[in-house]
């Protein structure tokens, strides 16, 4: 009986570390240089490498066809790369679809990255974000692989959108990022919802992957019963010991 006990309580102890090291989800929401810092710091802290890409020596075209990675239009248009104030390299146009006044932009609106190996963590620069639109507020989004989407990005009001650049001025430029150590992709969307409102994405993109489970997460309400069970467990054990 002892021996059973002992397996069981060691058992749930044992699933309640696996649990409590399940996966985590995480976003960066900050003006680009902060934001591409925060970026780097989470990937080197999880024992990860960031791989950045400017870009830079874009063309138009229906698709951006980069080292590690290949972009398209999620409605099949083609890209017009320019720059846009001091984000770090090209952008492209990727304005939010619907009609204004609206809240109705949709996935169709954005881009897919489809990356050749595959990564779980995932930025990049965002411009002129949070100028209008807000009913009742403007949206940024992420998906892993037609996952569900993650909001990395929210702003209800013009004030929100505004970040110092390396300059201290204040812009409507910023560094979106989604963390999603559950698993790894090599399929990642972006869009935005505010209607009518113009938006552009690019300039300098980051990347990386990371172990599973090696972000910092909270155990869920499950992983704290097994926890129980298993501290109840030793403590059965225990008490007989003394009796």
């Amino acid at each position: 009986m002892k021996k059973t006990a002992l397996v069981n309580a060691l058992a749930a102890s044992a699933l309640f570390m696996a649990a409590s090291a399940s996966a985590t989800i995480l976003t960066v929401f900050d003006g680009i240089p902060a934001g591409s810092a925060s970026f780097n710091t989470t990937v080197t802290n999880a024992g990860g490498t960031v791989v950045t890409d400017t870009w830079t020596g874009l063309s138009s075209g229906s698709s951006l066809v980069r080292t590690d990675y290949t972009v398209t239009m999620n409605n099949a248009g083609s890209f017009f790369p320019t720059t846009y104030g001091t984000m770090s390299g090209q952008v492209i146009d990727i304005s939010p679809d619907g009609s204004f006044p609206g809240q109705n932009g949709t996935i169709a609106s954005g881009i897919t990255f489809q990356f050749n190996t595959a990564v779980n963590s995932f930025g990049f620069e965002v411009g002129d974000w949070a100028t209008c639109c807000f009913n009742p507020t403007t949206d940024l989004f992420i998906s892993f692989n037609d996952g569900t989407p993650i909001l990395v990005a929210s702003a209800a009001n013009y004030n929100q959108g505004l970040f110092p650049n390396n300059a201290g001025a204040l812009v409507t430029e910023i560094f979106v990022a989604a963390f999603d150590d559950s698993s790894t992709f090599t399929k990642i969307q972006f869009w935005g919802n505010g209607s009518g409102e113009y938006l552009v994405a690019g300039g300098q993109v980051k990347y990386a992957l990371l172990q599973q489970g090696s972000l910092p997460g909270v155990p869920e309400p499950a992983s704290l019963a097994l926890l129980g069970i298993g501290l109840a467990g030793l403590a059965a054990m225990r008490r007989r010991k003394t009796v």
